[in-house]
């Protein structure tokens, strides 16, 4: 399982976990986008040595989008408001 450390974005923009088939994953990249915020996806599916991390910190569930922010917190399915306010602080 990757470092946390190695996961954990600059500041002012946010790793994403996802996978292809992932309708909140789609909407979550979409919005980000449109608001500008800066982000790196990786996708579950292409790399599977970072299941056992979205494992880890969602209870032991494989669920995305699970993001990252540069304080090393994480969130699952976050709204794109939680994600500016979390970037803000």
């Amino acid at each position: 399982m990757p470092e946390l450390s190695q996961l954990t974005p600059d500041e002012g923009s946010i790793t994403m976990f996802t996978t292809e088939w992932c309708g909140y994953c789609t909407r979550l990249k979409g919005q980000l986008k449109r608001d500008g915020v800066p982000f790196t996806e990786i996708d579950l599916e292409d790399s599977p040595e970072h299941v056992a991390f979205v494992e880890h910190v969602n209870g032991g569930n494989r669920t995305v989008p699970t993001v990252v922010f540069p304080d090393g917190t994480a969130a699952t399915n976050p709204s794109l408001a939680e994600v500016r306010a979390r970037l803000a602080s």
